[in-house]
């Protein structure tokens, strides 16, 4: 199974969130232990990268690049279906941009889980998606 990891989620493990690191490391690792692929896409990096270029933290940057560079980490592609999809899914759920993204990268990829701590993010039918708590 491939499980695609929202942006919050890729925030709290690089930033260590105090809050919710421990989980995120948790869970990534019974993903892992489990034999399970991590995922994300190039919408994870562009939400990632915000904060650390607004408040020029070169050290949290160089974090994300080592994230986003393992090999472990599979950094799924965005092909025109991905964002027809994510049209159908703005369209018909009515998310947000950037979250209709998401969604439609994991399921056009096969993904079967869906990582977040967006509770909203719940009612989409199309993949199991698991709120971290």
């Amino acid at each position: 199974m491939i499980a695609y990891l929202d942006a919050n989620i890729v925030i709290y493990f690089v930033e260590q969130n105090p809050t919710w690191v421990a989980r995120v490391t948790a869970r990534l690792a019974g993903l892992r232990s489990a034999a399970h692929d991590i995922a994300v896409s190039d919408v994870a990096r562009l939400e990632c990268l915000v904060g650390p270029f607004v408040s020029g933290d070169v050290t949290v940057l160089a974090d994300y690049a080592a994230f986003f560079a393992n090999p472990a980490i599979r950094v799924l592609a965005l092909p025109g279906a991905v964002w027809e999809r994510a049209a159908r899914i703005r369209a018909t759920h009515h998310f947000k941009p950037l979250d209709a993204l998401h969604l439609a990268t994991a399921v056009e990829h096969g993904c079967g889980l869906f990582l977040t701590n967006d509770v909203q993010l719940s009612r989409f039918p199309d993949i199991t998606v698991e709120i971290l708590m």
